[in-house]
């Protein structure tokens, strides 16, 4: 559906205002989509994040400023997403034994087992999103949105 006709609206002219809005506009439809499948694991896109850095230290632990720099959403309180996974027993909070100020974090087996479950629906999803893409324009607009960024 055309920006315009979604929004109600009469054309927007300026192209540049007209991509941004495409873009917020998309964006909100896509987290929609995602927090529907998240809903339903009692999970935030944020703790999903989190259990995603997590699986990607293969066992290895890591502290809070580093969950935090890896996170898609810069603004979330990785303290409080963290205690949130550990009282779901996804994850587990260890003081570092060298640096009792420094709090190691891993994921636990029911963290991974948890995202073993989620990850299959969350890449479907991803595709059925965007099925109106082909394999060139995803990554064309994959390029795109990382020129916008830099």
């Amino acid at each position: 559906m055309r920006l315009e006709e979604e929004l109600k609206t009469a054309p927007i002219k300026d192209p540049y205002q007209r991509m941004m809005l495409n873009i917020l506009l998309t964006n909100y439809w896509m987290e929609d989509q995602m927090s529907a499948i998240m809903k339903r694991y009692a999970l935030s896109k944020q703790q999903y994040n989190v259990l995603r850095i997590l699986k990607g230290q293969k066992g290895n632990p890591i502290n809070l400023s580093d969950i935090q720099e890896r996170m898609m959403h810069k603004r979330s309180n990785a303290t409080r997403l963290v205690e949130k996974l550990r009282k779901k027993g996804l994850v587990e909070r260890v003081l570092c034994e060298e640096n009792r100020r420094k709090v190691e974090i891993t994921i636990t087996q029911p963290g991974l087992e948890l995202l073993k479950e989620v990850n299959p629906e969350i890449e479907a999803a991803d595709h059925q999103l965007a099925q109106s893409l082909s394999k060139e324009e995803a990554v064309q607009l994959s390029d795109l949105l990382e020129k916008l960024r830099s």
